[in-house]
């Protein structure tokens, strides 16, 4: 799907530092500062409202930010060839009207894509998304899913070295939400850098290899995953036994213990440490699961969400 081999990473594909922007008496966006590496999957999580799609339009130069910078591959926001920048906006917009093939090479000839080049890539790319058998039909004749993997074809087609992709994921079923989470895995395989914005947790825990947390306007936090997991100490084993398990509460470093089906679920005290239970519960019953839970992005940013408003 691409022509070129893997690129530098070394550098950030984007830098966005103290950046505001208000909207007469709203703060859109609060000194806000990220550094996107290249060759990445990047994830701006945060509830519908964040700052996230109005940080997204001053990267492609849609609106100007009130103070601060902004610099995509390193250039000025705005100077950038637009030829190695895709973007998908959150309002999409095909020409309903039109063929699913012609729209693309309609499209793919602005962004300076020769006949040849598409007579190659849109039967590819259609194929890729399970669209090959409708590249005649009318975008209006398409589910919003097809349409949605459409809009993500005409943003991809002409080999793009970053990608902005703003809730890419509205509007797909399950099967075709995996289907565009592997075509981004591939592009960042291949040294691309992928921007996404979206309000559903989970999809970015699966998927991203850093995450920006925003809530009104401010950076709650960002960096990998394990880096922001690692600010929180777990302090709930789930577990499952055999034998009595009565002994558990009162084990000095247990807090309490309630069953979840076939397992226990075990909240422990204060710098409580783990093997030290794992220990306690070896020498006293078989241990058939131990697992210590990690908190979800979604508790996290409640947690973290719930500090910056205090």
């Amino acid at each position: 799907m691409s022509h070129w081999g893997p690129r530098d990473t070394t550098m950030d594909a984007l830098v966005i530092e103290n950046v505001s922007k208000s909207f007469g008496a709203v703060r859109a966006v609060d000194d806000l500062s990220v550094r996107v590496p290249a060759g990445s999957i990047y994830g701006f999580l945060g509830p519908n409202g964040a700052g996230k799609t109005t940080t997204l339009r001053m990267v492609m130069d849609i609106i100007c930010p009130d103070s601060g910078r902004i610099q995509i591959l390193s250039e000025t926001s705005g100077g950038q060839s637009k030829s190695k920048v895709g973007y998908m906006p959150e309002e999409r917009g095909l020409y309903r009207k039109m063929k699913v093939r012609a729209i693309l090479s309609y499209l793919g000839a602005i962004k300076g894509m020769g006949r040849g080049e598409l007579a190659l890539e849109i039967p590819k790319w259609l194929d890729a998304v399970g669209l090959g058998e409708w590249a005649d039909k009318t975008v209006e004749g398409l589910s919003r899913g097809m349409q949605q993997k459409l809009q993500f074809v005409a943003t991809a087609i002409n080999d793009p070295d970053i990608l902005i992709l703003d809730e890419p994921f509205a509007g797909l079923d399950p099967v075709n939400l995996d289907l565009l989470k592997e075509i981004m895995l591939r592009m960042r395989d291949e040294g691309k850098t992928v921007v996404l914005s979206t309000h559903v947790m989970d999809q970015a825990e699966r998927l991203c290899d850093f995450i920006l947390l925003i809530n009104k306007g401010k950076k709650v936090i960002d960096g990998t995953l394990d880096q922001i997991r690692s600010r929180y100490d777990s302090d709930v084993v789930s577990v499952e036994l055999e034998g009595d398990t009565s002994f558990i509460t009162d084990l000095p470093i247990v807090k309490s213990a309630t069953r979840a089906g076939r397992r226990l679920e075990i909240a422990l005290n204060e710098n409580a440490d783990t093997q030290e239970l794992l220990q306690a519960l070896a020498g006293r019953a078989r241990v058939r699961a131990f697992e210590v839970k990690v908190p979800s992005l979604h508790e996290i940013f409640v947690d973290l969400a719930g500090e910056n408003d205090g």
